[in-house]
């Protein structure tokens, strides 16, 4: 069985910025990648998918994302390619793809079980990210719609619904920009439990970031430090707005063959639902520690989690780190991460 001092379960943004600090400590540590390439899941997003931000702020350490050759912010394409050409500079030990099973207790190590094989690690970081595990509200009736569903995190472009009755739901940033390109193409309907609140126009990801560490480090009586939740204008958002397009209707009661319900009991034929509902932290592979809670998160100090302190998570949301499933994010809590597991290895 393959030992190292540290596993680390992703090779995503989290799992690069961490594999960075330890590279650069002499630490004895793999990467366990599920993705046949390298990107994590940008490789995932949709085609138009861009940065909130400028490629500055944008960046792992070490080496700041080049700024795009085309104008606006870095788009997805742009940050695999940045991703791939960081795992190749700082030389990180990458094993993939390689998909986690499950991580076992056995003595002094944790056994990583993979399809290739088993790994023991002294300490175990997951950082599988949440792509992967993607949220659909249980609506009733939503498994006798014969129409397509969608979650976003397999939308890919909007002429796939081109002509179609589409409802796009969710509220976020992801509802905003789905609905921003599909409206002209097909006739859509943007769902959301409340109208949408839209951040002032000057507002990007830098700042955001910033206002979720604040957040965070706030005193719990302390005054809550400007909304993290709402939608950035990003240019093709701004051109919807002023089209109109992104007029949102209330929530549906439930679903039928052809459609749906609305409160008022009236129905509507849809082609196709794109559910922009979010995701929950990709925790499968823990199930046998009995670390997961009943929220869905497993409980953590300083990333460590409590109750199997050989367990480090990072990359989740903010309760692995402020904004650690940001590029800006992950970089700081790698950086305090890898502190961590070096003292501990000590």
């Amino acid at each position: 069985m393959e030992k190292h001092d540290v596993i680390i379960v992703g090779g995503g943004q989290m799992g690069l910025a961490l594999g960075y600090y330890l590279k650069r400590a002499k630490a004895d540590f793999l990467i366990l990648d599920a993705g046949d390439e390298a990107g994590g899941a940008w490789r995932h997003g949709w085609d138009s998918l861009r940065l909130f931000s400028p490629a500055g702020y944008s960046s792992l350490p070490g080496w700041l994302m080049p700024p795009p050759r085309h104008a606006g912010y870095p788009t997805r394409d742009d940050v695999i390619d940045y991703l791939s050409r960081y795992e190749v500079r700082y030389d990180l030990p990458i094993k993939r793809p390689l998909e986690v099973a499950s991580i076992e207790r056995a003595d002094h190590w944790l056994e990583v079980q993979t399809h290739a094989g088993q790994f023991a690690g002294g300490s175990v970081v997951s950082a599988t990210g949440t792509w992967s595990h993607p949220y659909v509200p249980e609506i009733p009736g939503r498994d006798l719609f014969r129409g397509h569903q969608i979650h976003s995190a397999h939308y890919v472009r909007p002429e796939d619904f081109a002509g179609q009755i589409v409802l796009v739901v969710g509220g976020g940033n992801s509802g905003a920009q789905i609905m921003a390109e599909v409206a002209p193409l097909s006739h859509a309907l943007w769902v959301t439990t409340h109208d949408p609140l839209f951040l002032p126009d000057d507002v990007d990801g830098h700042v955001l970031f910033e206002r979720a560490v604040a957040r965070m480090k706030a005193g719990a009586n302390d005054e809550p430090v400007g909304g993290i939740g709402d939608i950035v204008v990003v240019p093709p958002v701004k051109e919807a707005r002023a089209r109109g397009d992104l007029v949102s209707v209330r929530p549906f009661e439930r679903m039928i063959e052809t459609g749906v319900i609305w409160q008022d009991k009236s129905q509507l034929a849809v082609d196709s639902i794109i559910w922009c509902t979010g995701f929950l932290p990709a925790l499968e592979h823990l199930r046998a520690l009995d670390v997961i809670e009943g929220d869905g998160k497993v409980l953590v100090k300083d990333q460590r989690a409590v109750k199997e302190p050989r367990l480090w998570l990072a990359g989740y949301g903010d309760w692995t780190g402020p904004g650690s499933a940001t590029l800006m994010g992950a970089a700081r809590t790698a950086r305090d991460l890898a502190a961590r597991l070096l003292q501990n290895l000590e």
